[in-house]
């Protein structure tokens, strides 16, 4: 058990170039395997984190690791639309751009304060993963993008900006803070209780 939240971050990181080559090689007849592939990715980032926490193995490496699989996760999709539908993504360039230019800020800000990236797996993040997940399967499924997207494009500003604030709120590098309040109360020497299922 202890292996498993590995395991699960591995099987997320295989399937971004799998879903990738799908679009690619097969086209519009590789939708649904790739929704497939979206949605036990999407299990297997709900569950390392509560099976980690729960067997006690939860830890910076393991956490660290979970982000950028993440990361190249989520990009593996953004690919994968790409690949399928150029023009329609095209189209929304403007907030794709300002999505990518706000994880860059993330990440700068994070390595000019404390020298390694964010890793807070904020609620507000975890909330915008749930919007992509949507807005995906709008997008990849039914052809569309509308209030989904919108939708995803939205929180996920607004998650960018909640993490900024954790990252200069916080005294010292940290995972796994939920919300930029936390970051406050954590500045202010207050002591946060975990739970298994989040944080």
């Amino acid at each position: 058990m202890k292996k498993l939240p590995y395991l699960l971050i591995a099987i997320r990181f295989f399937i971004a170039p799998v879903v990738i080559l799908l679009s690619y090689f097969k086209g519009g007849d590789s939708r649904s395997s790739i929704l497939i592939l979206m949605y036990i990715g999407l299990l297997t980032d709900i569950f390392d984190g509560i099976i980690a926490r729960k067997t006690g193995v939860s830890s910076e490496k393991l956490r660290r690791l979970d982000s950028q699989t993440d990361l190249i996760f989520w990009l593996s999709l953004g690919v994968s639309s790409y690949i399928l539908y150029p023009e329609m993504i095209k189209n929304e360039w403007e907030g794709i751009l300002l999505i990518f230019i706000m994880e860059a800020l993330c990440y700068m800000v994070s390595l000019w304060k404390f020298g390694k990236e964010t890793c807070t797996h904020a609620f507000l993040a975890k909330m915008w993963g749930l919007s992509l997940l949507i807005a995906f399967t709008y997008l990849i499924g039914f052809q569309e993008i509308g209030w989904a997207f919108y939708i995803a494009i939205g929180l996920g500003l607004i998650s960018h900006i909640d993490v900024i604030l954790i990252i200069l709120l916080l005294p010292k590098w940290q995972y796994d803070v939920p919300s930029s309040y936390h970051a406050w109360k954590i500045r202010n020497g207050k002591r946060r209780k975990k739970t298994i299922f989040f944080n």
